[in-house]
């Protein structure tokens, strides 16, 4: 591999110390102008690019932030990253994505590389089987700030993004209430991830609330592979205390709602109910469109970065962790619409 330029090649082309060189493509004051035009012409024909890793080790920070999401392709996440980096590009931070792949060891593997990058801060979404927070500490005593988004682990004290869930289940439940729907079972997530928790008590609530009915039966844990869902799904619907509405933990396990249903012959939303969570795209591509629950996600990735920014401006401070809390909006559509 061909060695990378660096100060030292332009001073020797030009017989010139690195420090003057160093100082010129850093527009010093002490340097002519004459003598920095020399020097920035010789810096691009030798193909020279400022090694940013080295200068950020060298000043003890960086203007990099670093970003772990479980999923690149889910546009959750997708949209969350947007949102940073459009706050990002403002204030000329350059932003490293990581995707841990929902798995724990990915993401300790995400927060070494980012470590070692010397990132100024750490964005994270938790992986879905990450039962552990010593690597979040790491970050912590690495000096680097870390805020976490969406999935969170509260026993790390910092700045957090999230989604008023307890609230959002109340509407949901409301919602199906008021077009007739009486047997409501919840499809959870893990229940190690603090948002699915967080949903699945918001939902026990809410049944509580409008006096439905509340048995074990009544939330199905941990459907979060389609394997898993899918299996847990067809014993839910071909019993005979079938539920008549099922309000999903995430997006993806409502397809899976719709394939079995339509194998058994359930009409919805004539006869089974639909919500998921997330209003991913295709919600509004299936037959019926699928009533879901907007987290305004771009929001919630701007949010997320002027945290990072605020704190930065106030760095003299002593800044004590805080919860932003985002308020969703429930989208109705086909899935749940029986009552017109």
């Amino acid at each position: 591999m061909k060695k990378r330029t660096t100060i030292y090649d332009i001073a020797k082309a030009l017989q010139l110390t690195p420090s003057t060189v160093s100082r010129a493509l850093n527009n010093h004051s002490n340097i002519s102008e004459a003598t920095k035009k020399i020097i920035k012409q010789k810096a691009i024909e030798l193909n020279y690019k400022l090694n940013t890793h080295a200068q950020n080790l060298r000043m003890g920070g960086s203007k990099t932030i670093g970003v772990i999401v479980p999923k690149i392709n889910i546009i959750f996440f997708s949209n969350i990253i947007a949102g940073i980096e459009e706050i990002a590009n403002q204030y000329q931070y350059n932003i490293i994505i990581c995707q841990s792949n929902d798995t724990y060891k990915k993401e300790i593997d995400c927060v070494n590389t980012l470590i070692n990058q010397n990132v100024a801060c750490i964005f994270i979404s938790l992986a879905a089987d990450t039962k552990s927070n010593e690597h979040l500490k790491d970050i912590l005593q690495h000096q680097i700030q870390l805020i976490q988004f969406d999935r969170v682990d509260n026993k790390i004290k910092t700045n957090k993004v999230l989604n008023d869930d307890d609230e959002i289940m109340l509407d949901a439940v409301e919602h199906l209430q008021t077009q007739g729907y009486q047997k409501i079972v919840h499809l959870a997530g893990p229940q190690n991830i603090g948002i699915y928790k967080t949903r699945k008590e918001g939902f026990e609530k809410a049944l509580l609330q409008h006096h439905l009915p509340q048995n074990k039966n009544v939330v199905i844990e941990d459907c979060y592979t389609k394997e898993i869902a899918t299996t847990n799904i067809t014993n839910l619907l071909s019993g005979n205390n079938r539920p008549d509405a099922i309000i999903a933990a995430a997006d993806f396990m409502t397809l899976t709602i719709l394939d079995v249903a339509r194998k058994l012959g359930i009409r919805i939303p004539e006869e089974l109910g639909v919500i998921g969570y997330s209003n991913e795209p295709y919600t509004e591509l299936t037959t019926p469109t699928i009533t879901t629950v907007d987290q305004f996600s771009f929001n919630m990735g701007q949010t997320v970065a002027n945290l990072f920014f605020q704190d930065l401006k106030n760095i003299s401070q002593t800044s004590i962790p805080k919860s932003i809390v985002i308020n969703p909006k429930l989208i109705v559509r086909a899935s749940t619409t029986r009552i017109k």
